[in-house]
C-alpha cells in the first residue's frame, strides 16, 4: 500500500470519527431537550436577551421562549431583572418557531383557555369591576367570574370598595356549567407567594439584623411589628423605649412605622415559622453609656416622676436615666413620711444631683438641694438675742422643737422653762399654738438653734410681742395681740 493511500484512509477515518463524534454531542444536546412542554407548564428559563419590547428565554427546549417585557417591569416601571437571571412562567402558547411566556394567563382568549388554566392551575389576569353580594365581580377573558369577599386577599378586607378598577392575577377554583359559573380566589396566589418570600427571608433572617416595620397590634406585654407580610415579631414592653413604659400605648400606636433590631430568632411550631423578638430601644445606644459626660454632680436638673415608694421617688432626667429622690431629700421644710404627699408620677420637678455611680447605674438625687437650703440664710434672718413668735412642732421630755420659718425649728430646753414669767403656761401649749421665744445660741454647720422663753420676767408678754411683731407676718398680729392680752391679763 502506498502512503498516499495509508494517508487518504486516515482522513477517511478521522472524518467518520468526527461526524461521528458531532452526532453524540447533537444526539447530547437535543436529549437535554424538553420537547413535551404543554400549555400550562410551569418552568424556570434563563434570560438570554432583553429586547424593547420582549424578553428571550432558554426554556430548555429547542425553541426559544419570549415573555412581554412589561411584565418583567417592577412597581416603578424599571426592568428588574438582568441577562443571566432565571424566573418562573407558565406557558401560554406554543408553535414550532416559539414557546410563549407569561406571569398569568391574560388577553382576550376563548372558554377553553380558561378550562386549561383551571385544570392546571394557571393564573389568569381579571379586572375587578364591582362589587356585589358577598364579593366581587372579576372580568377575564371576556367572561365575568366570582370572587369571595375572604378571597380577595390575606387580611380581613374592611372596605371592599378600594379594591373596584384594580387589574390583579387569580387562580380558578371553580369552572362550572361550561364556564357560566367560574369562582377565582386571589388569596391563595398571595398566600402561595407570601410562603414563598418567608422562605427566602427566614434563610437569611439573623439576630442583629435591622428592619422598618408597621405596628399591627398593641397587647399589655409588648407590641406586634410585620416585617414582611405574614412575618412578625413581638417588641417586649421593656424593650419599646429606654425609657420606663407601663402600656405599650405610653410609646407607640397601631401602624406606626417602627425601627426595630431583631434580639433573638427561635423556631415555631409549624415550618415557615419563627419566633422573633424584636427591640426598639436597641437601635439606638445605651444612654447609661454616656451618663458621665452628660450629668455631674452638683448639677440642678428637671425630670419627670416615674414611681412613688415608701422610700422615695424615682425621677427620669433624660430618656432612659432615672434617680432616686430618697425620702430624706425630698424636703427641707418638712419631715415627709409618704413621698406621694409631695410629689405625683408623672409631675415635673426640679432635682440636684448628689451621685452618679455609671458602673451600678445608680443616680442620686435631692429635691430639696434644688429647693434650697433655708439653713444657709439662718446668719441673715436670725440674731443671739432675737425674740421671735413660732410654732409648737413636737414636746419632748427634754424640750420643745419650736419652728422659727419654714425649714428651721430651734429647740427650747425644758431647763429654760423656769426663765419665763409663767413657766406653766408654756407646759400648757400644744403642737400648733404660738410661742414667744428668745433665740440664744446659733450653730448653723449643725443646724442647731437653742432657744430660750421670750416673755422674761421682768419685761413681760407685752416687750415679747412688741419685738416678735417686727419678725411676724401681719396675719399672725391678731392672733399674737390676744395672747400678750391673756398674759397681762393673768398676772
Amino acid at each position: 500500500m502506498s502512503e498516499n493511500q495509508d494517508n487518504e484512509n486516515q482522513d477517511n477515518e478521522n472524518q467518520d470519527n468526527e461526524d461521528q463524534s458531532f452526532a453524540e454531542l447533537f444526539e447530547s444536546y437535543n436529549s437535554g431537550m424538553k420537547d413535551d412542554l404543554q400549555i400550562g407548564d410551569r418552568i424556570k428559563g434563563k434570560i438570554i436577551s432583553i429586547g424593547k419590547d420582549s424578553v428571550f428565554m432558554d426554556t430548555g427546549t429547542k425553541v426559544d421562549g419570549t415573555v412581554e417585557r412589561v411584565e418583567l417591569l417592577d412597581g416603578d416601571g424599571n426592568m428588574s431583572f438582568i441577562e443571566g437571571d432565571e424566573i418562573e412562567l407558565y406557558v401560554v402558547a406554543i408553535d414550532d418557531h416559539e414557546v410563549r411566556l407569561s406571569k398569568a394567563i391574560s388577553g382576550i382568549g376563548g372558554i377553553e383557555l380558561l378550562k386549561d388554566a383551571f385544570e392546571n392551575a394557571i393564573p389568569v389576569e381579571g379586572k375587578i369591576s364591582a362589587t356585589c353580594k358577598g364579593g366581587f365581580h372579576v372580568e377575564m377573558l371576556q367572561r365575568r367570574a366570582f370572587c369571595p369577599i375572604s378571597q380577595i386577599d390575606v387580611n380581613y378586607t374592611e372596605t371592599p370598595e378600594d379594591y373596584v378598577g384594580q387589574t390583579c392575577q387569580f387562580l380558578i377554583t371553580q369552572f362550572a356549567e361550561g364556564g357560566r359559573n367560574i369562582i377565582v380566589s386571589r388569596r391563595k396566589l398571595l398566600a402561595k407567594a407570601i410562603e414563598k418570600e418567608k422562605e427566602a427571608f427566614f434563610s437569611t433572617l439573623k439576630a442583629g439584623d435591622f428592619f422598618k416595620g408597621r405596628v399591627t397590634k398593641l397587647m399589655p406585654y409588648g407590641a406586634f411589628v410585620e416585617l414582611i407580610p405574614g412575618v412578625e415579631g413581638m417588641v417586649h414592653i421593656s424593650e419599646l423605649s429606654w425609657s420606663r413604659a407601663e402600656k405599650a400605648e405610653e410609646i407607640v400606636s397601631a401602624n406606626d412605622t417602627v425601627l426595630v433590631k431583631v434580639i433573638a430568632v427561635a423556631d415555631g411550631e409549624k415550618k415557615n415559622q419563627k419566633k422573633i423578638s424584636l427591640s426598639m430601644k436597641q437601635v439606638d445606644t445605651d444612654p447609661w453609656d454616656k451618663v458621665t459626660d452628660n450629668f455631674h454632680p452638683g448639677t440642678k436638673v428637671s425630670g419627670k416622676v416615674t414611681r412613688c415608694m415608701n422610700f422615695g421617688v424615682f425621677v427620669e432626667i433624660a430618656p432612659g436615666i432615672e434617680g432616686l429622690v430618697h425620702i430624706s431629700e425630698m424636703s427641707y421644710l418638712k419631715r415627709v413620711i409618704n413621698p406621694a404627699d409631695v410629689v405625683k408620677a408623672g409631675e415635673t420637678v426640679s432635682v440636684m444631683i448628689r451621685e452618679v455611680d455609671a458602673k451600678g447605674r445608680r443616680i442620686s438625687l435631692s429635691i430639696r438641694d434644688a429647693l434650697g437650703d433655708p439653713w444657709l440664710e439662718v446668719p441673715d434672718k436670725f440674731s443671739v438675742g432675737q425674740v421671735i413668735i413660732g410654732i409648737l412642732e413636737k414636746k419632748e421630755k427634754f424640750g420643745y422643737f419650736v419652728s422659727l420659718a419654714p425649714g428651721i425649728t430651734g429647740l427650747l430646753p425644758k431647763s429654760k422653762f423656769s426663765g419665763a414669767e409663767k413657766p406653766g403656761l408654756i407646759e400648757q401649749l400644744k403642737a400648733g399654738d404660738p410661742i414667744a421665744v428668745t433665740v440664744e445660741e446659733i450653730h448653723p454647720l449643725d443646724r442647731k438653734i437653742t432657744l430660750a422663753p421670750g416673755d422674761a420676767k421682768e419685761e413681760g408678754a407685752w416687750k415679747s410681742f412688741a419685738q416678735a411683731a417686727i419678725h411676724a407676718p401681719v396675719s399672725d398680729l391678731a392672733e399674737k395681740l390676744r395672747l400678750a392680752m391673756e398674759s397681762k391679763k393673768n398676772k
